[in-house]
Order: C-alpha cells, then structure tokens, then sequence
C-alpha cells in the first residue's frame, strides 16, 4: 500500500494513550456492548462485529476479565445502554482531512461538541463525504517486527488472507479487506503472532505536511481534545508527522 505509514503517525502519541488506558478501555467497552447489542450474540464466533471488537481490545491489552464482564454486561435483561454510532466529517489546520468515529447516546450533546473543536483549533465541519472519500477502509494489523523475518511475515500474512503489508519504523503494517479482517487475525494468531494494534480504520489515500508551528499545535490540540471527549471513539486524519 502506497503512502505514509499510519503507525508513524501514531505511535508518537502512543505514550500518551497508554497514560489514558482507562479511558481506552472504556471506550473499546462502549463498542464491545454496541457490538453485541446489534449482532444479536455474545459469541464471536456469531459475531463478526463483536470478533473485531475483540480484537482491538487483545490489542489495547484489555484483560481477559474485564472483556467477558463487559460482553456479560451487554447480554443482561437489565442492560438499557443505548448507543448509536455518528461519523463526522472535517477539516483541521491547512485543509487536514479529519474522520471523527462517535458512539452516544445524545447526538444534540455530541454533534456540538465535534463542531466547536473543529471550530477553535481546525477549519470546521463539514458536510457528510467532504473527506471520507478520500479514505479507504483497511483492517490494519501492527506486529513489532523485532525478531521477525521480513518474508516470513509477509508470506503468513498473504497465506492467511492479507492485501498488503509495509516494513516501516520497526513495525510490519498488514492490510486486509474489511470482510476478511476477522479470518486473518485468526489465522496469525494462530501462527502466534501477537499485535501492537488491530482494528478495521480509515486508511488516507495522501498526507498532508504541515510546516507552520501553529498548525501543527493546533493539529495536535485538535486530536488530543477530540481523543478525549468520551463519545468520540477513533479519529482519523491525513496529517503527515515527522
């Protein structure tokens, strides 16, 4: 796959996240439940949706335990959490294309929220397609690729399903098709492959470079408070970082 690494582009927040794993954990909940609800089952092996809940929480490092309460939680009569899925669509500093993913429970509270950030530290909102069109959406796989063969990898992730993959910044990226995401995961994971990160994302097509110091403080300000709003759960941009 062509373009900039997107684990480049996260990892130098990665230390940042981990400070926030509670926050992380709670959110992957939030979509592990969504994701029961709306599959009908608390079984993966039912649930394509809930499987690739999972594993981004295996990913995230989320304890077994608290991964069975949470699909235990969702499948109880008493459960009355209610949650709909938003997808809003912007622009931050220098025309950076902006994905926000939402899960809430009120659009009135979430939608003015999005827009206001967008607003203080970007170029706004914007319509629905503004940017997504140029996004694709991948599975992405992270493997730390210390101590693995290049070739190796590249052969089990091609046998097990797997579009593409990329060797940058100590890490092998593997993309997959949507669809096929769940069956790779399984298939390395069952070669014993462990992941850094796991999750179906919007992928950029191009990145941006901001050069202007403000920019790209106000880039970062952006991510970091959208991050941070409780019903937003993955934000997506084509910011290029050094």
């Amino acid at each position: 796959m062509s373009g900039h690494s997107k684990w480049h582009n996260i990892q130098k927040t990665k230390g940042a996240a981990d400070a926030k794993r509670s926050q992380i954990f709670t959110k992957i909940a939030r979509e592990m439940i969504v994701a029961v609800k709306t599959g009908g089952s608390g079984d993966p092996a039912n649930n394509s949706r809930l499987a690739a809940v999972i594993a981004k929480a295996k990913a995230a490092n989320m304890p077994n335990d608290n991964i069975k309460r949470t699909i235990d939680k969702a499948l109880g009569a008493g459960n009355t959490d209610n949650f709909e899925s938003v997808v809003y669509e912007g622009y931050g500093p220098n025309g950076v294309a902006v994905i926000v993913e939402a899960l809430t429970d009120n659009r009135q509270r979430t939608a003015p929220e999005v827009r206001h950030l967008l607003d203080k530290f970007g170029k706004g909102l914007g319509a629905t397609g503004c940017v997504s069109w140029s996004f694709d959406k991948k599975g992405v796989l992270v493997l730390d690729s210390e101590d693995l063969d290049e070739d190796t990898v590249m052969m089990d992730a091609l046998e097990a399903g797997a579009e593409d993959m990329q060797a940058s910044d100590d890490v092998f990226e593997i993309y997959t098709d949507p669809d096929a995401f769940n069956d790779v995961v399984a298939a390395l994971e069952g070669k014993g492959y462990t992941f850094l990160e796991a999750d179906v994302q919007m992928v950029p097509q191009n990145y941006v470079k901001l050069t202007d110091e403000e920019d790209i403080k106000n880039m970062e300000k952006l991510i970091d408070a959208l991050e941070d709003n409780d019903d937003v759960q993955n934000v997506y941009h084509n910011w290029e970082q050094d």
